[in-house]
């Protein structure tokens, strides 16, 4: 029995976030082994303006959603786990979204476009300069991820990552929450958000190809601007993947995403599987947990022979 309920979520420091339907809930594993889970209600402003709920428009939402939510599990996760005394509030959280964006925007924006000048003595094809940004951007991207991705830090939450897209893929396929079943899935899913990046470079570096050559505030403008609508296009495109992996242009388009989850995740242990099943199943209907027990109740009988 596969379920049809959207649920994502994302590793934090020692744990997993999961958002379902209503619910955003952070389980964190703290020093002295305990799992703890924090469980808050989530809305969106799509509920509030419908207008945003439509195609393109919904994935700009989601994105900004996403930052919003991820950084508050993050800073709940530090704490939880020992690693800061206190939680950041609404002036700092939104300080640090700031500060990521800003350097984002100079890292994959105006490094990569800045750059071409040294190209623009050897032609004058605005296509040629502009793709070959583009691939100055991806070069960047993948040294970004491949680098970060090294840090022993970051390879103990890339294992959350892991278990995170483990536990879904045993949600989606209807199997009981249980170590033993998660274990056996991909840590790769596709709609993951590093899925996501990787269309977002990917489009991007074939829409900015098409654009001329005009001054440089121009060009970093005009990719800032243009930025949105490509992560709403990306966003569609994950969407519809995550609801299409059986066909097989799907498969391949995205493929490269997947391959590069293979720097972004890593193999949980069980220990780190049972905090991402203890954050699914926070944020599940009461139905729906009642009915994975019973699956679980099920399989023990079974098992008993009674």
């Amino acid at each position: 029995m596969k379920k049809n309920l959207n649920v994502g979520g994302q590793a934090v420091i020692e744990g997993v976030m999961m958002r379902g339907p209503g619910k955003i809930a952070v389980a964190v594993r703290q020093p002295d082994g305990e799992i703890i889970v924090d469980v808050q209600p989530t809305g969106t402003i799509s509920d509030k303006y419908t207008l945003l709920k439509k195609p393109l428009l919904r994935g700009v939402v989601a994105l900004f959603e996403s930052l919003v939510y991820g950084m508050k599990a993050l800073s709940y996760s530090a704490q939880a786990s020992g690693e800061d005394d206190e939680k950041l509030d609404n002036k700092e959280m939104a300080m640090t979204i700031a500060f990521s964006v800003c350097l984002a925007i100079i890292l994959f924006i105006v490094i990569p476009t800045w750059a071409m000048k040294f190209l623009h003595v050897r032609t004058e094809s605005s296509i040629a300069l502009n793709l070959a940004e583009g691939v100055l951007r991806m070069a960047i991207f993948l040294a970004y991820i491949g680098g970060i991705s090294m840090m022993k830090d970051i390879q103990r939450i890339f294992q959350y990552h892991g278990a995170e897209h483990k536990t879904i893929y045993t949600y989606e396929a209807g199997l009981p929450l249980e170590v033993a079943n998660v274990r056996g899935f991909s840590t790769l899913h596709p709609r993951c958000g590093t899925n996501f990046l990787m269309i977002v470079m990917i489009i991007s570096m074939f829409v900015f190809t098409f654009l001329g050559w005009p001054n440089l505030v121009a060009r970093i403008l005009s990719r800032i601007i243009l930025m949105p609508v490509i992560a709403g296009v990306s966003y569609e495109i994950i969407r519809y993947a995550g609801q299409h992996i059986d066909k097989f242009w799907v498969r391949i388009a995205i493929w490269p995403g997947l391959c590069l989850q293979k720097l972004t995740t890593r193999q949980p242990d069980d220990s780190q599987i049972e905090v991402a099943i203890a954050a699914l199943k926070a944020v599940l209907p009461v139905e729906e947990k009642e009915s994975l027990e019973e699956l679980v109740d099920e399989n023990a009988r079974q098992v008993t022979g009674n």
